[in-house]
C-alpha cells in the first residue's frame, strides 16, 4: 500500500500547481508579496508565561500562475504546579505548519486549477503529524478594489498520526496512523475597510472517513507605516475524531506585528 510521507508531499508540490492570491490583481502585479508576522508575550511574578508566534506568507505572481507559500509556528511555556505543590516551567505548546499552493489561471477569467499540500507537526495536539495533498478547481466569487472573495474545492489524500492518551501519566502516549481519501474546500475573504485597515477571514475544511479537520483564522490589521502593521486575530483548529482525553478544538488569540516586503 502506498504510504504518503513528507518527501512525497514535497515531490507532489513541485509538479502540481495551486493558489489564489488573496489580493485582487492589479494590471501590473509585483512578482512577490511577502508578509512576516511576529508576536511574543512574556510575563513574570505570580504568573510566568512565554509565548512566541512566527508566520511567513509569501505570494508569487506570474503570468499564468499564482503561488502561495506559508510557514507558521507557535511556541508556549507556562508555569505548572506539580503534585508536591512546587512549580516548574513546562512547554505547553509547540506547533509547526507549512503549506504550498499553486494555481494555474484559466484564460482571462478569475478561475484556476490548483494543487495544494500541507504538513503539520504538533507536539501537544490530537494529531502529532498531519499531511494533506489535494487537486481541484477554484474561482473568485467577487473581485474588486476593496473586497475580494474566492472559493475552491477538490479531492485529495491525507495521512495523520493520532495521539492516543493514557489515563496513567507514567505511561507514554501511543500513536495510531490514519490515512485515506478526503475532500478539501477552502475560502478566503479580504476587505480593505480603509486605506489603513484590513479585515481577513480564511476557512478550510478537509473531510475524510477518519477525520474532518476545520481551520479558521480571522484577523484585523491596521497600518503603522508603509511596511508595518499591527494585527489582532483569532484562529481555530478543530478535529472531529480525537482520542479520549484530547480536546477537539484548539484556539489561538494573537496580537502580532506584521512586516510587508
Amino acid at each position: 500500500m502506498f504510504k504518503l510521507t513528507l518527501p512525497h508531499v514535497l515531490a507532489a508540490l513541485t509538479i502540481t500547481s495551486f493558489a489564489a492570491n488573496v489580493f485582487a490583481a492589479d494590471d501590473q502585479k509585483r512578482p512577490w508579496d511577502v508578509e512576516v508576522d511576529i508576536g511574543a508575550i512574556a510575563t513574570s511574578g505570580n504568573t510566568e508565561t512565554t509565548s512566541l508566534q512566527f508566520k511567513v506568507d509569501a505570494k508569487q505572481n506570474l503570468e499564468k500562475w499564482e503561488n502561495q507559500y506559508v510557514f507558521n509556528s507557535l511556541f508556549k511555556e507556562d508555569e505548572v504546579e506539580q503534585d508536591d505543590e512546587t512549580t516548574s516551567k513546562e512547554k505547553t505548546a509547540e506547533k509547526y505548519f507549512g503549506s504550498a499552493k499553486f494555481a494555474y489561471l484559466l484564460g482571462v477569467e478569475k478561475s484556476y486549477l490548483f494543487g495544494f499540500g500541507s504538513y503539520t507537526d504538533d507536539k501537544f495536539g490530537a494529531y502529532s503529524t498531519y499531511t494533506t495533498v489535494a487537486l481541484g478547481y477554484g474561482d473568485w466569487l467577487y473581485s474588486g478594489s476593496t473586497l475580494n472573495w474566492f472559493v475552491e474545492a477538490g479531492p485529495g489524500y491525507f495521512e495523520g498520526e493520532k495521539v492516543i492518551g493514557r489515563d496513567d501519566d507514567s505511561i507514554p502516549d501511543s500513536i495510531t496512523k490514519e490515512s485515506g481519501a478526503m475532500l478539501r474546500a477552502a475560502t478566503a475573504l479580504e476587505w480593505k475597510i480603509t486605506s489603513n485597515a484590513e479585515f481577513k477571514q480564511t476557512i478550510s475544511v478537509e473531510s475524510g472517513s477518519d477525520n474532518t479537520r476545520t481551520q479558521s483564522e480571522t484577523s484585523l490589521a491596521t497600518s503603522i507605516n508603509g511596511s508595518m502593521k499591527m494585527k489582532v486575530g483569532f484562529a481555530i483548529a478543530n478535529d472531529s475524531d480525537v482520542a479520549p482525553g484530547k480536546e477537539r478544538t484548539d484556539t489561538t488569540t494573537f496580537v502580532n506585528l506584521a512586516y510587508n516586503f
